[in-house]
């Protein structure tokens, strides 16, 4: 029950989702609600949808990240599938929802526990999305007078 009421309530809210955002209607399905500090994230437990207000969101919890108790006493930051996953756990970690953006907010993490479906996504997404182009400076050799 703590992982309902703490650290901050989850919110419940109708609605529907269109094109990954959230549109409120009284007369739609129930969807928990995650406040987050650049966005709210709803979640439709029947269905594993979810859905954010302004598209802002890289994960629930996104706290956790640069929280030096998460990495206190060689723990690690928890990267967890679902947000049911999240709960049972005690809200302790994250939910990605938009891997695009892991590699700039996960690499400085110094440790990541990872479920393990998501390795693969993981994988894919925890390296530079663009390197530069590397010329060899070649040394000149000029002729003495």
């Amino acid at each position: 029950m703590t992982a309902i009421t703490r650290p901050e309530p989850i919110r419940l809210c109708h609605g529907f989702k269109a094109n990954g955002r959230f549109e409120p209607d009284p007369s739609g399905p129930s969807w928990f609600v995650f406040v987050e500090a650049e966005d709210l994230v709803f979640w439709r437990p029947g269905t594993g949808e979810l859905a954010t207000w302004h598209g802002r969101a890289f994960a629930v919890n996104e706290s956790a990240i640069d929280a030096a108790s998460t990495f206190a006493l060689g723990f690690s930051l928890n990267v967890f599938e679902s947000p049911l996953d999240w709960l049972r756990a005690g809200r302790d970690g994250i939910i990605v929802l938009n891997w695009r953006f892991a590699f700039d907010k996960l690499r400085h993490c110094p440790r990541v526990a990872i479920a393990e479906s998501l390795v693969p996504m993981y994988d894919r997404f925890m390296q530079p999305p663009r390197m530069p182009e590397v010329y060899i400076l070649r040394r000149r050799t000029e002729a003495a007078a």
